[in-house]
């Protein structure tokens, strides 16, 4: 018999369960752990297809809700779960008549994570949202301060945080296996999409499997072109969040987490330049740079150090380290992390995948001390599992990237593509354009404020378009 015709029917007194514990009938606000949780997306294409896979767990629980703005990205999911109430605006998805399910999952282009995932906070539905968080600095704050404020389970896309090797990466660093750690390095083979380039001119009709206004969301109006989408506009400052935005919450959460980093205090960067021709720099600010490397500097927290973290992506990589020997690969195919530290260095790939003494030889030699923070079955789909439990548990419930923690991590990240923008910003003198971005941006992160360059903190938010 099915739990709830069991309690109605008074069955379950008469057997003598006079006093039910409140973890198994889920307590108010809770939902009862032998139910199954009701889950809607936002976005079910590419990562979305992903993450509605990982949560629904082959029927473990129910997708009642499915929402996209192309009905070409939505087909599988659509195919998949027939029974699932279609929508292609998500504000109708949420609309009270409709809004008949416990958890919303957002996987939908950066720029409209932020407003979506609030309106799903405001609604009172448990939130997992893809990585980064959002696409402007202030869209984080305010989306960490709402979790608090409406009590619901959050936990952000970036996986690698509930796997084992960033929990071992913690243990060790943290229990002072390679001393005092005051420099950083991390590097992505990310974009692997266009950057550096102009908008494209023209642009065919648009698909009618398409509705592109509200693909477009808040970013400003412009004319359909296949150059934006799928995919592509990871790599488009009005979309996208570029190299940063699709690997900085993997790989910088490492470090932020086993460094117990905080806020920024200053930023730096220098970016690959185009060339339309001799000595003639192209200017494209509507896409991020083919490559960047970045400078965030840390101040001292308690006992520990001030730290210097360097990020790297479009092909730069840092040094080499000494204790590596010439034949022995350095990171993963797609990027990697070295912590150097006072006694040893440590190495590891994406998500502190395979983490690693250096020099080598120290991984027989040394105790390793076991990781202290709850674990996940599997990096990836535990990585959604894990909100599902704790969806059914009810707000307190443990999530590896709840937005207390993603939403500082995110806004650390974002701090890069201020920089990169900044350094971009240029002002016309007479006849000729001057770059007074490129300089040292120092932040005051409970005010969320660049101190130093007023320009700059235009970009730490933006205006919405109407839609």
């Amino acid at each position: 018999m099915e739990r709830r015709k069991f309690i109605r029917s008074g069955a379950g007194l008469a057997a003598g369960f006079f006093i039910v514990p409140p973890h198994v009938l889920g307590g108010k606000g809770k939902i009862p752990p032998s139910d199954k949780l009701d889950i809607a997306a936002i976005g079910t294409g590419g990562k979305g297809m992903v993450n509605l896979n990982n949560s629904w767990n082959n029927g473990s629980d129910n997708i009642v809700a499915l929402c996209d703005v192309d009905d070409r990205m939505s087909a599988e999911a659509r195919k998949k779960w027939p029974r699932a109430r279609y929508f292609r605006d998500y504000r109708e998805m949420l609309d009270r008549r409709h809004r008949k399910f416990d958890a919303v999952i957002v996987s939908t282009p950066d720029h409209m994570h932020a407003v979506q995932a609030m309106a799903v906070l405001e609604h009172g539905k448990h939130l997992y949202c893809e990585k980064p968080l959002t696409h402007d600095i202030r869209e984080a704050r305010k989306l960490t301060e709402a979790a608090a404020k409406f009590k619901v389970v959050t936990q952000m896309g970036n996986q690698g945080s509930s796997g084992d090797s960033t929990r071992k990466i913690e243990a060790w660093i943290q229990s002072g296996l390679i001393g005092e750690v005051r420099r950083v390095h991390i590097w992505t083979n990310r974009p692997v999409w266009p950057q550096g380039i102009s908008l494209p001119e023209g642009g065919p009709p648009v698909p009618a499997e398409l509705s592109w206004d509200l693909w477009l969301g808040t970013a400003k109006q412009r004319a359909y072109h296949p150059a934006y989408l799928p995919a592509t506009w990871r790599g488009w400052v009005d979309f996208g969040t570029g190299a940063l935005g699709d690997m900085g919450c993997h790989f910088i959460d490492v470090p932020y987490r086993a460094l117990k980093l905080a806020y920024p205090v200053a930023v730096e960067c220098s970016i690959g330049a185009v060339w339309n021709g001799f000595f003639e720099e192209a200017y494209y600010p509507e896409s991020y740079p083919p490559s960047s490397k970045i400078h965030l500097q840390f101040p001292a927290r308690g006992n520990l150090p001030e730290v210097e973290l360097i990020w790297y992506d479009g092909g730069i990589l840092p040094k080499r380290p000494k204790e590596l020997k010439p034949d022995e690969q350095m990171g993963e195919w797609d990027g990697g992390i070295i912590f150097e530290g006072s006694k040893a260095k440590l190495m590891a790939g994406l998500f502190g995948r395979n983490p690693t003494l250096l020099p080598t030889a120290l991984m027989q030699e040394a105790s390793l001390p076991a990781p202290q923070r709850p674990l996940v079955d599997g990096a990836e789909e535990g990585h959604q599992q894990q909100w599902v439990r704790a969806c059914k548990e009810g707000y307190g419930a443990y999530t590896s990237s709840s937005f207390d923690a993603a939403g500082p991590l995110t806004e650390t990240v974002l701090m890069g593509n201020l920089a990169i923008l900044s350094y971009m910003y240029r002002e016309k003198e007479g006849n000729q354009y001057v770059y007074p971005g490129r300089k040292q941006l120092l932040w005051d992160g409970e005010a969320m404020r660049i101190t130093n360059f007023e320009p700059a903190n235009r970009l730490t938010g933006r205006e919405y378009r109407q839609f």
